[in-house]
């Protein structure tokens, strides 16, 4: 038995979604009731739960949990109100609940999807990031007090490792990319459209598509449906344990992205106009070294860059998870 926390999520949803595929037993749970009715059809076992309540554990299995995987927390893009006490009802005490019931169960293993966020002042250092390299965290802006709560959740989880005996796995994410989750975030309390959508956007509407600063810089774009087969190749690792960065491995220039989404999305027949603007600001830019995961547990990128547009698109047509649309509108309806 697979124990998914924040399986109402984006990464928690495709996980269940290969996991059933490989033929597992799986147990979701989310903090929202909204995909019960999705879970239910597909006789998935669901619970509706808080991670701040240790309570909720209750309706969790007493035994065989081979794993548990937490995909839950609580995240800026989620948030329009910020309050730092949230942050440690959910991602710290929330993080000691499922340590607490995976020690009471015997738990096989447990392993938690992190945040990149804990590196963001090497973002921009012109090399790969190792899982060697130091933390080095930003504590001004939304994203300061989610990642200083993920980081006590990591060593929250080293200590039960250490205490108890129970193995702990951390996987270090970028920004995941797949249809869903970013058609609108909150940033700063505010809701906007990220920019990978917007480009999406634009091009489906016959454009013209904008690159600000410097077009030969990109990011390690990785899509959720490699991530989920990391977490599963992990599940069943016998040599996995610590911190994997789990991304593509591989650096996407804004120009390549940009025209890469112009082949995939744009309509026959409709020439798309891209429109270069270098005194806008365009800075962030990264590149994880990925040979950790690939060396401990077989980790491969079944969908480089094309493949994983050309997938997007497809999930896109299909909506085969209405309820992660449904639930990541943020602006009035």
């Amino acid at each position: 038995m697979i124990v998914v926390l924040g399986a109402s999520g984006f990464i928690g949803t495709y996980l269940v979604d290969e996991l059933i595929s490989a033929g597992r037993e799986v147990f979701a749970t989310g903090w929202r009731n909204m995909p019960r009715e999705y879970y239910t059809s597909q006789k998935i076992a669901f619970a509706q739960v808080d991670l701040g309540c240790a309570a909720d554990f209750d309706q969790l299995p007493k035994e065989r949990v081979e794993a548990v995987v937490i995909c839950s927390a609580h995240l800026p893009a989620n948030v329009q109100e910020y309050d730092p006490q949230h942050y440690i009802n959910i991602n710290v005490t929330g993080t000691v609940n499922v340590m607490e019931y995976c020690r009471r169960v015997h738990a096989g293993k447990v392993i938690l999807a992190s945040s990149h966020s804990d590196v963001a002042q090497l973002w921009n250092i012109g090399r790969p990031i190792t899982e060697e390299d130091q933390r080095a965290i930003i504590y001004t802006g939304d994203h300061a007090m989610y990642i200083i709560t993920k980081i006590t959740a990591e060593e929250i989880i080293k200590h039960y490792e250490k205490q108890y005996g129970i193995p702990g796995i951390v996987f270090r994410l970028p920004a995941v990319y797949g249809y869903g989750p970013h058609s609108e975030i909150y940033e700063d309390g505010k809701p906007r459209v990220p920019g990978f959508e917007m480009i999406i956007r634009s091009v489906i509407s016959g454009g013209p598509v904008e690159i600000w600063g410097d077009p030969a810089k990109g990011r390690d774009l990785v899509y959720v449906k490699d991530v989920a087969h990391a977490f599963v190749l992990a599940i069943d690792s016998k040599n996995a344990g610590g911190l994997y960065n789990i991304a593509s491995g591989v650096r996407t220039s804004l120009e390549e992205t940009v025209r890469g989404i112009i082949d995939v999305f744009s309509k026959p027949g409709i020439d798309i106009q891209v429109v270069y603007r270098p005194e806008k600001p365009n800075y962030m830019t990264y590149l994880y070294d990925i040979r950790r995961a690939q060396r401990d547990f077989g980790y491969v990128i079944r969908y480089p860059y094309r493949m994983m547009l050309e997938d997007y698109k497809l999930e896109m047509h299909i909506k085969r998870f209405p309820h992660l649309i449904r639930r990541e509108k943020k602006s009035p309806q």
